[in-house]
């Protein structure tokens, strides 16, 4: 078999980027191929998971009040334990989970990060087959090195966030990552096992075609984002064009499409949930970072995602996000 050397791998990427900077430490770069390495793990039993006994409920409810499905504990479990045992990670904090996580050991002590996910966004969609995925956020401690990470290195603003990224387990595996300096995506090779540049720098387009959102709470929503709705199916009505709705019901695939081919996903406040259903730790702020490094914005209808200063570890949120122009479109309507 004939490898294409001009292809980076995800180990080949970060460590070609680590040169850039002479006194970089490199736990960054470990921490986000320990990452690649959890998500090749969940990989095989994504793929797997119709003819092995992984699918459906473990019986138990967690934090967020929802049925906990077998494969987001096994999900849950590999990303912890290969952050537990790497070195670039004091603690971790997950969707899954009540509390926080410290890694009291010498080592993860003084480690710089920690590190918050979803394990497996969209796991209600594993039984049959659609589109799910992994979401990461990864910040500098603001702790003291050499004690055991604090409740404090999990509440800070997603502003501060060191890097975020995501892993769709789809038609293809795909893992998205960013830092202050540009969004890079990477796809599993399964031929070699490893993740692949296939989308260096990617950039949101200002404008898009797609507007996200689930119709059926539709008149659950405040009047002015129902005024938005109408007006993107007014122009679909109108010219055949420019707005078409698509809504897999999966944020990592809904998101992921956006930021690639332009569009705008919303996830509005409604009756039932005033304070929105999204988790702010663990889907907000890191997709937030993501498409805003990519040029795109992201608020909670009334201040931009990254600004808020989280309370709580489960807190929840409104999200709007996705192209620029769409963005700005949507503000005309909300500022009403």
């Amino acid at each position: 078999m004939n490898v294409n050397r001009k292809v980076l791998t995800l180990d080949e990427f970060t460590i070609q980027q680590l040169r850039m900077f002479p006194n970089a430490t490199g736990e960054l770069s470990n921490l986000l191929r320990d990452m690649g390495l959890a998500a090749k793990r969940v990989n095989v039993e994504v793929n797997k998971a119709g003819l092995v006994d992984i699918l459906g409920d473990a019986g138990t409810i967690n934090v967020q009040g929802e049925d906990v499905k077998k494969l987001d504990i096994f999900a849950n479990n590999q990303f912890m334990g290969v952050l537990r045992h790497g070195i670039s990670c004091a603690g971790i904090g997950s969707e899954e989970m009540d509390e926080f996580v410290v890694f009291d050991d010498e080592i993860s002590n003084n480690s710089k990060y920690v590190c918050l996910f979803d394990p497996l966004d969209g796991s209600g969609n594993i039984d049959v087959n659609v589109s799910i995925g992994t979401i990461f956020s990864v910040y500098r401690r603001v702790s003291e090195r050499g004690k055991p990470c604090t409740k404090e290195d999990f509440l800070q603003p997603g502003r501060k966030q060191v890097a975020a990224g995501y892993i769709v387990y789809g038609s293809s595996t795909m893992m998205v990552y960013a830092t202050r300096r540009g969004v890079n995506g990477f796809t599993l090779d399964p031929s070699i096992g490893e993740f692949t540049l296939s989308h260096p720098d990617i950039k949101c387009p200002e404008s898009g075609k797609v507007y996200s959102v689930n119709h059926g709470n539709f008149f659950q929503y405040e009047d002015r984002v129902k005024a938005y709705i109408d007006a993107c199916q007014k122009k679909n009505r109108d010219n055949g064009g420019p707005y078409t709705q698509r809504y897999i019901g999966s944020m990592v695939a809904d998101v992921h499409r956006n930021l690639i081919k332009g569009g705008i996903f919303m996830y509005p406040t409604t009756i039932d949930k005033p304070k929105g259903k999204l988790r702010l730790l663990y889907e907000c702020n890191p997709f937030a970072f993501i498409v805003e490094v990519a040029g795109g914005r992201a608020t909670n209808g009334k201040q931009r995602i990254l600004d808020i200063q989280p309370t709580e570890l489960h807190q929840r949120s409104s999200l709007f996000i996705g192209s620029k122009n769409m963005m700005d479109e949507l503000d005309t309507y909300l500022n009403q």
